[in-house]
């Protein structure tokens, strides 16, 4: 069993890996560790929340997977539903899962036993069929990017829809499940830092699985009964289909922003956070295709960004898809490596995995400490979470939707400031992105 929970802790899995083990008893045996289930296996049937899958390729199977291994465990959840675009991927999920099996996402969302929607489609999507759930009364696991880069407007409209309804919202940036966040927010609420000044994080990996290689289910597929090429493309440019674009949607810059709104939500949202920073005044960004340059491919696979926030401080977001070095990350993963400055020390996370306070070199400065991380990083748990929250109506998940506005509204801004060359800015008053 250790064996087992080793090889599914979450915190030495990559995404590809994850998706590739997704199958059923293993995932995220991580979590038996930090949370006990008895309370989830005491519960009665009334009590069961259901669960609907909205989007059921790699990474809404990688949660059906997840979702299965939690219910065997004593969680008290079921699996109802699953709706796709692509009949034969919907007819797999539906048959492996038990689910009812609907082509249309509005159909599932009418299903009254689905209390708990996930979301888990192609990025220019999730605004969207969120709203839509929250129009229907079902509570909300939201793959990240919230929105698509391009739909700063339809990111807007979402935070409001959610802050009006008392919908529960969990955005899928399963990096929040680690304490070492919260703890690291808590030590710089409490002062032990100062006043917050800078921040620097990142996301470095090497090799583009994540575009280049999803994989292609049909080579012959094209539109008809089975595949809904006008509701794939949605809002987005009108094109003539082709297998790329419907399976390896993430090349194209119509459908996805590359690492800037796949990865970095995982390592900006927690940050954004910890500094306790509202909506960026300005973000400039500089990157481009500096490897993978091949036909097709659209979005950038090396990218940093710059904000800086009325609040008098600043976040940077390194990376790049081709190297996966990163000096400032002692667990090891290439990803995830903040660095929290202030007025009196900074703080990081040591080769011992311990937060480590560092003060500043001056007279009377503080003294250093270290401080022990809590628990890691767990999908199950980021899950488990919503699920809580979802029984006690408390829409304060460990990744909201205020937090993924003030994140998302970063990282679109970011991308608009690398297509257009130049500074975006934000005003406050209006929420609106305009040139700085």
């Amino acid at each position: 069993m250790e064996n087992i929970k080793k090889t599914y802790s979450r915190k030495d899995l990559t995404r590809r890996q994850f998706l590739k083990k997704s199958g059923t008893a293993a995932l995220g045996l991580t979590a038996a560790v930090y949370f006990s289930n008895v309370s989830a296996q005491s519960k009665g049937a009334n009590d069961r929340l259901g669960i609907g899958v909205i989007g059921v390729g790699g990474r809404g199977n990688a949660h059906l997977g997840m979702l299965k291994w939690m219910r065997e465990q004593g969680d008290n959840i079921e699996i109802v539903a699953v709706s796709d675009i692509y009949r034969p991927r919907l007819d797999r999920a539906a048959k492996e899962y038990n689910a009812k099996a609907y082509f249309n996402h509005k159909d599932l969302l009418s299903d009254k036993n689905v209390n708990i929607v996930c979301i888990a489609t192609p990025d220019h999507h999730h605004g969207y069929q969120a709203i839509d759930a929250i129009e229907a009364g079902k509570d909300i696991y939201g793959e990240k990017p919230v929105t698509h880069w391009k739909q700063f407007g339809l990111t807007k409209k979402l935070a409001d829809a959610v802050a009006k309804s008392d919908r529960i919202f969990q955005l899928g940036t399963q990096a929040m499940s680690d304490s070492v966040w919260h703890q690291m927010k808590k030590l710089v609420k409490e002062g032990l830092i100062g006043k917050p000044l800078y921040a620097e994080t990142g996301f470095f990996r090497i090799g583009d699985w994540g575009e280049k290689d999803m994989p292609i289910d049909d080579p012959a597929a094209k539109p008809g009964p089975d595949l809904n090429w006008e509701a794939f493309l949605g809002d987005a440019p009108k094109r003539e289909f082709s297998v790329d674009r419907f399976f390896r949607w993430r090349l194209f810059a119509d459908y996805a922003g590359g690492p800037v709104t796949d990865l970095y939500p995982h390592c900006l949202t927690q940050v954004t956070d910890i500094m306790g920073v509202g909506f960026p005044k300005n973000v400039t960004a500089l990157g481009g295709i500096h490897r993978y340059d091949y036909p097709l491919r659209e979005v950038p696979d090396t990218f940093t960004l710059i904000a800086d926030y009325p609040e008098k401080a600043t976040i940077t977001v390194m990376g790049t898809q081709g190297n996966d070095y990163n000096a400032t990350d002692p667990r090891g993963s290439g990803q995830r490596c903040p660095v929290i400055r202030g007025w009196d020390g900074s703080l990081h996370i040591s080769k011992n995995k311990e937060i480590v306070f560092t003060p500043i070199r001056v007279t009377g400065a503080k003294e250093p400490k270290t401080i022990p991380i809590e628990r890691a990083e767990d999908n199950i748990e980021h899950w488990r979470n919503l699920i809580e929250c979802c029984r006690k109506r408390n829409k304060e998940t460990w990744s909201p939707m205020d937090l993924a506005f003030r994140t998302q509204t970063v990282l679109q801004m970011a991308m608009m400031s690398y297509w257009e060359k130049r500074t975006m800015g934000f005003n406050l008053e209006q929420k609106e992105i305009l040139p700085a």
